[in-house]
C-alpha cells in the first residue's frame, strides 16, 4: 500500500497550491483520508480529513482557506489551499485510516510528504 503526495512547492503569501494524494495497493472509498502538515521546529498537526460518507473536518487555522475532496474512482484525496499564509509552511503528509481522529489516532497508512513552502 502507498500514498503518493504531490503538489507541493513555493507560493507567495495570499496565493494557491492544490495537493494530490493518489492511493495505491488497495482501494480507500470506505476510508478517511486527509492531511495532517509539521512545520519547521514543531510536532506533525491534523489540517482536514474527509470521510466516506464526505463529511469534512479541518483545523480551525485552516477553516475557510483550504477545502478537501476525494475521488474514488481515482483513489485520489486533494486539498486546495487558498489564501496562503507563511505559517502554512511545512511537509504536508496524507493519511489513511478506516477512522482516525485530528490526532492521528487510527492512521494506518501515511503518505512521504510534500513540502509547501508560504513566502511573505
Amino acid at each position: 500500500v502507498q500514498l503518493q503526495a504531490s503538489g507541493g512547492g513555493l507560493a507567495q503569501a495570499g496565493g494557491s497550491l492544490t495537493l494530490s494524494c493518489a492511493a495505491s495497493g488497495r482501494t480507500f472509498g470506505t476510508y478517511d483520508m486527509g492531511w495532517f502538515r509539521q512545520a519547521p521546529g514543531k510536532e506533525r498537526a491534523f489540517v482536514a480529513r474527509i470521510r466516506s460518507t464526505v463529511n469534512t473536518t479541518y483545523a480551525d487555522s485552516v477553516k475557510g482557506r483550504f477545502t478537501i475532496s476525494r475521488d474514488n474512482a481515482k483513489n485520489t484525496v486533494y486539498l486546495q489551499m487558498n489564501s496562503l499564509k507563511p505559517e502554512d509552511t511545512g511537509v504536508y503528509y496524507c493519511a489513511a485510516g478506516i477512522y482516525f481522529s485530528v490526532l492521528g489516532v487510527g492512521v494506518d497508512y501515511w503518505g512521504k510528504g510534500t513540502l509547501v513552502t508560504v513566502s511573505s
